[in-house]
């Protein structure tokens, strides 16, 4: 493999084939050459043009730098939408660090966890948002971070106090840090980058244990930049920015596509439906993107207020369940045409996609096409064999989008990652004689609550080390918006204290991990069903849950 370094891009050449790869670092450089004085990001009042948005990204990789960041460093990041969180996210990999998005729902336990074990030399966390009090969580969360030690700066965004993280530098001191540092310093060390150098470590819950890091380089920026050509994405587009940027989602199809094309993004720190559509309606916003939990909440409050959304041109919609497809419906006759399409932490998202042009009914009811570069299997759950088409089985993906690995866990890795690089989505699915796929369900003990993937290993596990609790078990139950829900089944012992009840058992999780992973509900049974071999039925346990709480999906 040969690899080229011609201004902002980067060509590769490997088995015959040539790519032009952009490296992420190097994307708002590009931005600012070719669009300058146009607006790139807009927060309530405030505004940056590319040309700013390039200048804000220097200073703070100048900082990290400063700090003395090295190529393949973690820089752990734990804020809500900001401006910073944008300048970090392509000032990190400039410098040839790698960044680690923390969902910022996660709590103190979660935190503690993912920052020690992605060791973070760096990490940069928001203050505090609204009642939220991040600072405090880290507090509590700091001992065993810096244990494992490997973090050296903590930055917060806010003003210093006396506390346990009375050492944390804050944002405006790293900015001055970095003054320090040169524009041909800079330039040097990003030209030093390559393609596949480490850009991000996303975690992901798995079925067993605590979330994974997923390894990716800078090669599956080609994938978002396909797309947005294939979409139509131009320097005329204002995209509605309120997906959460540690997510894939938001940091893939909105964010960089965003830069990559030119159009602007407004940016919001929470997702508030009629504050969205207050913005499509007073700017002209022309992109909408999300879950169909998002859309469902965007149709609600267009009913409840309706706004003139005529300027709106497309939309993105995970859409392909059967439990999407009415939200997918809906969402064309009020808002626009959305595109449906398919992907995961592990794969990078949107790996598969439909086209504006297709029907509504491939639009709606399907998960799109495997995109240039990206081949899909669906093997039988039991011989393995590649299945006809229409015939459901698991579904394996192979491309250059794929992870690298998960992050010092080779044995999870070796799990779903083979050695010919396919991937083991864990997801069942069913390719459609017009090539379009069609995602079923899961075919792995996990639960995806709002978007957001839980493991019922990880709360099973919090749960267990409750005094008077033998055995339990966590399902999904489904939800109306959510698509699914944690129900924890709980088994007893014969001494269990009589204050273990359900509300002390959801109340020990608040606070402690993010509010997605919390059972809406603690039902108590005498014994678990099982299987000869003594592993649980969760098959059961899920239809005792409709049982004794009803299905709200058919109220």
């Amino acid at each position: 493999m040969s690899e080229q370094r011609e201004g902002n891009a980067v060509r590769v050449s490997s088995e015959g084939a040539t790519y032009d790869w952009l490296l992420l670092g190097d994307a708002v450089d590009r931005a600012a050459s070719k669009w300058g004085n146009r607006p790139a990001v807009i927060f309530g009042d405030r505004q940056w043009s590319y040309a700013d948005f390039a200048a804000e990204v220097d200073r703070v990789a100048k900082g990290l730098m400063a700090l003395g960041a090295q190529i393949g460093d973690h820089v752990a990041v734990w804020m809500t939408n900001l401006p910073e969180w944008l300048w970090l996210q392509y000032a990190i990999p400039k410098v040839g660090g790698c960044i680690v998005p923390l969902n910022t729902r996660y709590r103190t336990d979660d935190v503690a966890y993912t920052a020690a074990q992605s060791e973070s030399r760096f990490m940069i966390s928001i203050d505090q948002s609204g009642p939220i009090d991040f600072r405090q969580m880290l507090c509590e969360a700091y001992a065993e971070i810096a244990g494992a030690g490997h973090l050296e700066q903590l930055v917060l965004t806010g003003a210093a106090r006396d506390d346990a993280l009375a050492d944390a530098m804050s944002w405006d001191d790293l900015l001055t840090a970095g003054e320090s540092v040169s524009d041909e310093e800079l330039a040097a060390r990003a030209a030093s980058v390559t393609v596949d150098d480490r850009m991000m470590l996303a975690y992901t819950s798995g079925t067993t244990g605590h979330p994974k890091g997923v390894v990716h380089t800078h090669r599956p920026l080609r994938n978002s930049r396909e797309r947005s050509m294939l979409l139509g994405h131009t320097a005329n587009d204002i995209h509605m920015s309120y997906l959460p940027l540690f997510h894939l989602f938001g940091y893939g199809e909105v964010s960089i596509q965003a830069v990559l094309t030119g159009g602007c993004q407004v940016l919001f720190d929470v997702f508030d439906p009629a504050a969205v559509l207050a913005a499509v309606e007073d700017i002209g916003g022309t992109v909408l993107h999300g879950f169909d939990s998002h859309w469902g909440d965007l149709l609600r409050a267009q009913d409840e207020h309706p706004r003139d959304v005529s300027s709106l041109r497309m939309g993105t919609l995970a859409a392909g369940m059967e439990s999407s497809t009415p939200i997918a419906r809906r969402a064309q006759e009020v808002f626009c045409p959305t595109i449906s399409g398919w992907g995961m932490s592990e794969s990078w998202a949107f790996v598969s996609c439909s086209h504006p042009t297709h029907s509504v009914e491939q639009r709606t009811e399907a998960s799109g096409y495997p995109m240039d570069g990206i081949e899909y299997q669906i093997r039988d759950l039991e011989t393995g064999a590649e299945c006809p088409p229409d015939t459901p089985g698991a579904l394996f993906v192979r491309g250059y989008t794929v992870m690298e690995e998960y992050w010092r866990r080779p044995e999870a890795t070796a799990e779903v990652l083979g050695d010919d690089g396919w991937l083991d989505t864990g997801d069942i699915a069913r390719m459609r004689p017009d090539g379009h796929a069609v995602f079923i369900g899961r075919h792995k003990d996990m639960l995806k609550v709002g978007g957001e993937n839980v493991s019922p290993a990880e709360v099973e596990g919090y749960l267990l080390e409750v005094d008077g609790v033998e055995q339990i078990a966590v399902v999904g139950y489904p939800d109306p918006r959510l698509v699914e829900v944690p129900v924890a089944f709980v088994q007893l012992t014969a001494t269990a204290p009589s204050d273990v009840t359900e509300e002390a058992l959801i109340e020990r999780c608040r606070g402690r991990i993010a509010s997605f992973k919390i059972p809406r509900h603690v039902i108590f049974v005498k014994e678990m069903p099982a299987t000869p071999s003594g592993k649980i039925r969760k098959v059961e346990l899920r239809d005792w849950a409709l049982q004794d709480l009803g299905d709200p999906t058919h109220a």
